[in-house]
């Protein structure tokens, strides 16, 4: 009969394979122009644009709350060097816009980077294949963990210990503690972030190994220059020049740089177990 339909004449050509596919392996396999792309591309940073601006506007709605969970490290030693004044001034009338600012943009860039790393990853995966996709996922969220570590090991432990150290040094040479919002927030932006990025190192030795461009016997064979490195970079970022708070940032970095060591080695095992 004409124009009957069987369902066993109907031919599939979803394979078992592909019916378990997921929607990214789906994704993958789409082909798209480069129009379509730049759309894509556009409403990736429209939203990563968008989460900025909610976290942004948050933060800047509870500026005041926001402001003393950032004071905490200065007043936490001012509990216990009264010499410590925790008023901070101003030395010109922008000087509080400018901190406000440098409030909502690090803050608002703090909150939404989990988003915005999602979106960036929605938009690079089709073009990934498994197993770099199997690799992306826990790397984006190692960074976001060390990234998070590092910045809190310079609040809760370098930042107290670099007002500590400040405040010993100016009563020692007969200072008054004059110290600005302004000089404050710079101070502990440049420690949390510097810190958060610095922790980012070992992922980058470990991806590098993955990729095979460096083994675990270089990183093994070069360690002592490591720590050399290491020191050099704990002097640059902390910014009291005393070596209890440049060892006091090369210990975790040291010790990070082990771990990266050992999940190298790790990497390599499972690399020869699947050549043979």
């Amino acid at each position: 009969m004409r124009g009957s339909f069987s369902v066993s004449d109907h031919h599939d050509d979803t394979t078992p394979a592909d019916s378990d596919a997921g929607p990214l392996a789906r994704m993958r396999d789409k082909s798209m122009g480069f129009w379509e792309h730049l759309e894509e591309l556009r409403g990736t940073l429209i939203k990563s644009l968008l989460a900025f601006v909610i976290c942004a506007a948050l933060i800047g709605y509870f500026a005041k709350e926001f402001n003393e969970v950032l004071k905490w490290p200065l007043t936490s030693e001012a509990a216990k060097d009264p010499s410590i004044d925790v008023k901070l001034g101003v030395q010109s009338i922008m000087e509080v816009f400018t901190i406000l600012i440098q409030l909502c943009v690090f803050g608002g860039l703090g909150v939404a980077s989990p988003f915005i790393l999602f979106f960036i990853a929605q938009f690079v995966s089709p073009a990934l294949t498994e197993r770099e996709t199997k690799a992306v996922v826990p790397m984006c969220v190692s960074a976001m963990v060390l990234f998070l570590l590092g910045a809190a090991f310079a609040f809760f432990l370098l930042m107290p210990s670099t007002i500590k150290v400040a405040s010993w040094l100016g009563n020692e040479f007969g200072f008054e503690n004059r110290w600005t919002a302004g000089n404050y927030y710079s101070t502990l932006t440049w420690l949390t972030v510097g810190s958060g990025a610095v922790f980012e190192f070992p992922l980058v030795l470990v991806l590098l190994v993955w990729l095979g461009v460096i083994s675990t016997a270089f990183l093994r064979k070069y360690r002592r220059h490591a720590i050399v490195v290491i020191f050099i970079i704990a002097a640059i970022v902390t910014p009291t020049p005393d070596p209890f708070t440049q060892t006091l940032f090369a210990a975790p970095l040291y010790l990070l740089f082990e771990i990266s060591i050992l999940v190298s080695a790790r990497i390599e095992k499972k690399r020869a177990a699947k050549a043979t």
